[in-house]
């Protein structure tokens, strides 16, 4: 357990290290969030305006039609936030090679992906969809076996597509290959089931309660100054967290990949993120 922990804060701070030479890599989540939340909401007042908002907050049965129009929700908001992501991993990809980005940099990278993108995009909005449907047919029918089946596919599909985004960066080759690819290199690595031994996740909660701390304060003086930086806090936090992120996924492709190790990573920190199965 305190191995785990020491490994996963060793992490953070590399990649926080990395963030600091490139502070401009934070603008990828920004905009990927930005634009996902414009999308939700201009889809939404459609959604209301037709009825199919109602339908999916509420109890009854979803039209055909409702489907489709939730597909094309799912594609455009996966579109940008992969597209996004694709930028963030290209620019990380250049410093941990030695060089120095640019936001102009990742962008341009992932427009050169762009078609690879969506047809990624629409790949996963229809496995998301499927999941949704299956989630919500278990939920209503009390099948808790169902339930657990969803879930355990839901992060089996998760795993599978980890190097998703790296591969259709540097190798750019099509999106059922990236996932054969993505795949592959798990299971050469470290082996088919990941354990989140480096715990971003913890590192995003743990940042989120201390972005909270001068929300707490300030609230004393003022709830509606609190509130503001509450908000602020809590979104600057996941937004650093997303950037780490996407710069150690980049740099485990790099190992995983090119047997190369990231400047300011260790083999071991790299290998041990990871465990095989057996």
């Amino acid at each position: 357990m305190f191995a785990s922990i020491g490994r996963t804060w060793s992490i953070v701070k590399i990649c926080w290290a990395i963030l600091q030479k490139d502070r401009e890599l934070v603008v990828f989540p920004v905009f990927s969030g930005i634009s996902a939340i414009l999308i939700i909401l201009m889809w939404s007042g459609l959604a209301s305006g037709l009825g199919a908002l109602d339908r999916l907050l509420g109890e009854s049965e979803l039209t055909n039609a409702d489907y489709v129009f939730l597909l094309i929700l799912y594609f455009i908001v996966s579109f940008v936030i992969m597209f996004f992501n694709s930028a963030l991993v290209g620019a990380a990809m250049i410093r941990i090679r030695g060089g120095n980005p640019t936001v102009k940099d990742g962008l341009g990278i992932a427009m050169s992906r762009i078609s690879t993108i969506a047809g990624w995009a629409i790949i996963s909005a229809s496995v998301g969809l499927v999941l949704r449907i299956l989630s919500n047919a278990s939920r209503r029918s009390d099948n808790v076996i169902g339930q657990i089946a969803v879930a355990i596919g839901a992060a089996a599909w998760t795993y599978t597509t980890f190097f998703v985004i790296p591969v259709l960066v540097v190798e750019n080759v099509g999106p059922i290959e990236s996932i054969k690819r993505s795949k592959s290199l798990l299971r050469q690595t470290w082996g088919e089931q990941v354990t989140a031994n480096f715990g971003f996740g913890i590192m995003g909660i743990f940042a989120f309660l201390v972005a909270m701390l001068p929300a707490i304060v300030f609230a004393q003086v003022s709830p509606a100054l609190g509130l503001v930086l509450a908000v602020l806090g809590g979104i600057s936090a996941a937004l650093i967290v997303a950037t780490m992120d996407g710069i150690f996924k980049a740099a485990l492709y790099e190992y995983a990949a090119e047997d190369l190790v990231a400047d300011g990573f260790e083999t071991s920190l790299l290998r041990d993120s990871y465990k095989a199965s057996h």
